[in-house]
């Protein structure tokens, strides 16, 4: 076992010799990183010792030892009593064999994001790279692979932005249903074994919850995302929700004083993401999951949301989004001033499955061609226009949006305004109209007193022939057909 005091008094020497202290007005100083209101997309990977039984969702681990839950029942069926085989005993079965981290880096290449965040430790304790807090990691066990760490010099060569992701918070509980009967889990813990401390849930898991983690245990939550600062140098920091309990406050300002030093050292733009009300707004950047704002936000916000509607890692019922969704929520929360954060749940052997690579790669064609209204775009005065209303808030995306093509999306950049529909119409020839830019002609009132140039549609039309009056502007086009939204670039006079 490791020696925590020790580990923690190295924390605090960067946290007092660094520039940023731990309190919130300290931490509110700490710039947005120019990369990441640049980039707009990024992948996220569940990648796991949940990938080996690909039942229900990422949070088999739990759900299996839940007293007639369907992962209780499907665990018995077909591995046997708990007591016999727990979860601990899938990682002789996770093995990776066929993990390629510089496949997945070009795949992602691919597919235009800018950045990638795998899941360095869930909610179920194994950790996915080389650790020395703890011998329940990926180098010793399972793939015995430093699979972390092969994707960041995967990601490297690819120059594509390197990023983790921490669920350690809730391992508090994560495994705590199995104490209630004579399961694997029962029995004597200490720091650093694998199934530790595993506690009872919280009932509401809220921030005010009166089951509190210990100061043991929020200590190694610390020291064990600071090993992971230090060993991989991540720009981007993903922390799921639990750390908004009242318990985290203290160790979430160590830890962002920490980060921020440590990549003040390293000459490095750094963000934390975080969810619900973790952080104050400002000295990191929230996060909505599977979800989004109906309106745009002054500040910068990201979404993330899965390729699969039922599950964040590979199942083998997986339900998977059409890729023309999905390009419309990253058209729709750019606009909005945000970033969508996409996921992708690999195989246990380490492959990307067919559905999976196929969505990534549509999205990628589309940015090809129309990626210039994402990619370093500002919003716009006006996010965006039309019939269509977007609803606000977590867990949104089973709702089907129904987009026509009269609902617009606008981004800027230098001398141009994009507007993008986010339907393409089935005529061959038709008039799309930006009721923004209609003519009232007192232009006191007008709301846009800019000049038109040029109408371009990306990828079809160039020099396409409008007309403004009192109902907007009208741009004709022909022969403009697609399954996804069509961007119309204004060159702004």
């Amino acid at each position: 076992m490791y020696d925590l005091s020790a580990a923690m008094k190295r924390i605090e020497d960067v946290i007092a010799a660094g520039p940023y202290q731990d309190n919130w007005d300290s931490l509110a100083n700490y710039p947005l990183p120019e990369w990441f209101r640049k980039g707009k997309f990024g992948i996220f990977l569940h990648w796991g010792v949940y990938s080996v039984p690909a039942f229900g969702n990422e949070w088999y681990p739990r759900n299996m030892y839940i007293q007639g839950s369907p992962e209780y029942e499907h665990h018995i069926k077909t591995y046997g009593p708990h007591k016999e085989f727990g979860y601990k005993d899938f990682i002789p079965m996770f093995k990776a064999e066929k993990y390629d981290a510089k496949a997945w880096a070009d795949l992602f290449q691919k597919a235009g994001a800018r950045y990638v965040v795998p899941v360095a430790e869930h909610h179920d304790g194994f950790q996915m790279y080389r650790s020395e807090l703890s011998h329940w990691n990926a180098a010793e066990m399972g793939p015995k692979r430093d699979t972390l760490g092969e994707l960041c010099e995967a990601l490297d060569q690819d120059g594509l932005v390197r990023g983790v992701s921490s669920h350690r918070a809730e391992h508090w509980f994560f495994l705590g249903h199995g104490r209630e009967f004579d399961s694997d889990v029962c029995g004597e813990m200490k720091r650093g074994d694998f199934y530790w401390p595993a506690m009872p849930e919280p009932e509401h898991q809220d921030v005010d919850d009166p089951s509190e983690p210990t100061e043991e245990y929020l200590q190694d939550w610390l020291v064990r995302t600071c090993e992971l600062i230090d060993q991989y140098r991540p720009k981007l920091l993903y922390f799921d929700w639990w750390i908004q309990h009242r318990a985290f406050k203290p160790y979430l300002k160590k830890l962002a004083a920490y980060y921020y030093n440590r990549a003040h050292e390293w000459g490095e733009q750094v963000l934390i993401n975080y969810k619900h009300d973790a952080f104050p707004l400002g000295t990191a950047v929230l996060d909505l999951e599977r979800g989004q704002f109906s309106g745009a936000r002054p500040w910068p916000w990201q979404t993330d949301t899965a390729v699969a509607l039922n599950s964040w890692c590979y199942t083998e019922n997986n339900e998977y989004r059409a890729a023309p969704d999905i390009i419309c929520d990253l058209i729709d929360i750019v606009s909005k001033n945000g970033n969508l954060l996409l996921n992708v749940g690999p195989k246990a052997d380490g492959t990307i499955g067919p559905e999976d690579e196929a969505i990534l790669l549509a999205i990628g064609d589309w940015l090809r061609v129309n990626g210039e209204a994402i990619y370093d775009t500002s919003p716009w005065k006006l996010f965006g226009e039309g019939p269509t209303q977007v609803i606000e808030g977590e867990f949104s995306d089973r709702t089907p949006k129904n987009f026509t093509p009269d609902d617009i999306r606008y981004t800027t950049r230098g001398g141009y305004l994009y507007a993008t529909v986010m339907k393409c119409s089935d005529e061959a020839e038709h008039t799309y109209t930006f009721p923004v830019f209609r003519d009232f002609g007192n232009h006191r009132e007008q709301p846009f007193l800019g000049v038109i140039r040029k109408v371009d549609v990306l990828g079809f039309e160039e020099n396409c022939p409008f007309e403004r009056d009192e109902k907007g502007m009208h741009v004709h086009v022909h022969n403009v057909k697609s399954n996804t939204p069509i961007v119309f670039r204004l060159t702004l006079g």
